[in-house]
Protein backbone atom coordinates (compact mmCIF):
# COMPACT_ATOMS: atom_id res chain seq x y z
CA UNK A 1 0.00 0.00 0.00
CA UNK A 2 1.38 3.37 -1.01
CA UNK A 3 -1.42 5.67 0.12
CA UNK A 4 -4.57 7.23 -1.26
CA UNK A 5 -4.70 7.52 -5.05
CA UNK A 6 -7.71 9.82 -5.32
CA UNK A 7 -11.06 10.74 -3.80
CA UNK A 8 -14.22 10.82 -5.94
CA UNK A 9 -17.36 12.82 -5.22
CA UNK A 10 -20.62 12.30 -7.11
CA UNK A 11 -22.29 15.68 -7.76
CA UNK A 12 -25.32 17.09 -9.57
CA UNK A 13 -23.49 20.07 -11.05
CA UNK A 14 -19.81 19.82 -12.02
CA UNK A 15 -19.44 23.57 -12.55
CA UNK A 16 -20.76 24.31 -9.08
CA UNK A 17 -18.36 21.73 -7.60
CA UNK A 18 -15.49 23.29 -9.57
CA UNK A 19 -16.35 26.69 -8.07
CA UNK A 20 -16.57 25.16 -4.59
CA UNK A 21 -13.21 23.40 -4.88
CA UNK A 22 -11.30 26.13 -6.75
CA UNK A 23 -12.68 29.36 -5.28
CA UNK A 24 -13.59 27.96 -1.88
CA UNK A 25 -10.59 25.74 -1.19
CA UNK A 26 -7.93 26.78 -3.71
CA UNK A 27 -7.91 23.61 -5.84
CA UNK A 28 -6.68 23.65 -9.43
CA UNK A 29 -8.82 22.08 -12.15
CA UNK A 30 -6.63 19.83 -14.29
CA UNK A 31 -9.07 17.86 -16.47
CA UNK A 32 -12.61 18.03 -17.87
CA UNK A 33 -13.99 15.11 -19.86
CA UNK A 34 -16.64 17.30 -21.52
CA UNK A 35 -17.50 15.85 -24.90
CA UNK A 36 -15.44 12.71 -24.40
CA UNK A 37 -16.54 10.74 -21.36
CA UNK A 38 -14.04 8.02 -20.64
CA UNK A 39 -15.69 6.84 -17.44
CA UNK A 40 -19.22 6.34 -16.13
CA UNK A 41 -20.21 9.97 -16.69
CA UNK A 42 -18.74 13.40 -17.29
CA UNK A 43 -15.98 14.13 -14.79
CA UNK A 44 -13.50 16.78 -13.73
CA UNK A 45 -10.20 16.28 -11.91
CA UNK A 46 -8.65 18.69 -9.43
CA UNK A 47 -5.49 18.92 -7.37
CA UNK A 48 -6.00 20.09 -3.81
CA UNK A 49 -3.08 20.01 -1.41
CA UNK A 50 -1.38 17.42 -3.59
CA UNK A 51 -4.50 15.18 -3.54
CA UNK A 52 -6.25 14.12 -6.75
CA UNK A 53 -9.96 14.89 -6.40
CA UNK A 54 -12.38 13.53 -8.99
CA UNK A 55 -15.92 14.87 -9.36
CA UNK A 56 -18.42 12.93 -11.49
CA UNK A 57 -21.94 13.85 -12.53
CA UNK A 58 -24.58 11.70 -10.93
CA UNK A 59 -26.91 11.33 -7.96
CA UNK A 60 -25.11 12.52 -4.80
CA UNK A 61 -25.83 11.14 -1.32
CA UNK A 62 -29.49 11.62 -0.40
CA UNK A 63 -28.73 12.64 3.16
CA UNK A 64 -25.94 14.11 5.20
CA UNK A 65 -23.79 12.22 7.67
CA UNK A 66 -20.59 12.70 9.65
CA UNK A 67 -18.59 10.73 7.06
CA UNK A 68 -16.12 13.27 5.75
CA UNK A 69 -12.79 14.14 4.20
CA UNK A 70 -10.43 16.34 6.22
CA UNK A 71 -7.67 18.50 4.80
CA UNK A 72 -4.80 19.90 6.84
CA UNK A 73 -4.46 23.69 6.99
CA UNK A 74 -2.57 26.16 9.16
CA UNK A 75 -4.21 28.10 12.00
CA UNK A 76 -3.51 31.34 10.16
CA UNK A 77 -5.18 30.17 6.91
CA UNK A 78 -8.37 28.82 8.51
CA UNK A 79 -10.18 32.23 8.64
CA UNK A 80 -9.41 32.87 4.94
CA UNK A 81 -10.91 29.54 3.92
CA UNK A 82 -13.96 30.20 6.06
CA UNK A 83 -14.47 33.60 4.39
CA UNK A 84 -14.08 32.05 0.91
CA UNK A 85 -16.64 29.35 1.68
CA UNK A 86 -19.12 31.76 3.26
CA UNK A 87 -18.88 33.97 0.16
CA UNK A 88 -19.98 30.96 -1.91
CA UNK A 89 -22.96 30.33 0.37
CA UNK A 90 -21.56 27.08 1.74
CA UNK A 91 -23.17 25.80 4.94
CA UNK A 92 -20.64 26.02 7.76
CA UNK A 93 -21.43 23.62 10.62
CA UNK A 94 -21.04 24.59 14.26
CA UNK A 95 -17.79 23.20 15.67
CA UNK A 96 -17.95 20.02 17.71
CA UNK A 97 -16.72 20.03 21.27
CA UNK A 98 -12.95 19.73 21.39
CA UNK A 99 -10.23 18.83 23.81
CA UNK A 100 -7.85 21.77 24.12
CA UNK A 101 -4.67 21.11 22.18
CA UNK A 102 -6.09 18.87 19.44
CA UNK A 103 -6.31 21.63 16.84
CA UNK A 104 -9.16 23.60 15.32
CA UNK A 105 -11.63 22.39 12.73
CA UNK A 106 -13.98 23.99 10.25
CA UNK A 107 -16.76 21.63 9.11
CA UNK A 108 -18.87 22.43 6.03
CA UNK A 109 -21.06 20.74 3.45
CA UNK A 110 -20.68 21.14 -0.28
CA UNK A 111 -23.84 21.53 -2.34
CA UNK A 112 -24.34 17.75 -2.65
CA UNK A 113 -24.33 16.63 1.02
CA UNK A 114 -20.59 15.82 1.23
CA UNK A 115 -19.05 16.87 4.54
CA UNK A 116 -15.56 18.40 4.52
CA UNK A 117 -13.28 19.41 7.36
CA UNK A 118 -10.32 21.76 7.45
CA UNK A 119 -8.19 20.79 10.45
CA UNK A 120 -5.19 22.56 11.97
CA UNK A 121 -3.81 19.75 14.13
CA UNK A 122 -1.89 16.56 13.43
CA UNK A 123 -2.46 12.96 14.41
CA UNK A 124 0.64 13.09 16.61
CA UNK A 125 -0.64 16.18 18.46
CA UNK A 126 -4.04 14.61 19.04
CA UNK A 127 -2.67 11.32 20.32
CA UNK A 128 -0.23 13.11 22.64
CA UNK A 129 -3.07 15.23 24.02
CA UNK A 130 -5.32 12.19 24.55
CA UNK A 131 -2.46 10.37 26.32
CA UNK A 132 -1.96 13.34 28.64
CA UNK A 133 -5.66 13.32 29.49
CA UNK A 134 -5.63 9.56 30.20
CA UNK A 135 -2.81 10.10 32.72
CA UNK A 136 -4.91 12.43 34.89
Amino acid sequence: MEGISHITFIVRDLERMATFLCQGLGAHEIYDSAGQNNSLSREKFFLLGGVWIAAMEGAPPAQRSYQHVAFSVSDTDLPRYQANLQALGVEIRPPRSRVEGEGQSLYFYDFDNHLFELHTGTLEQRLARYRSLAGR
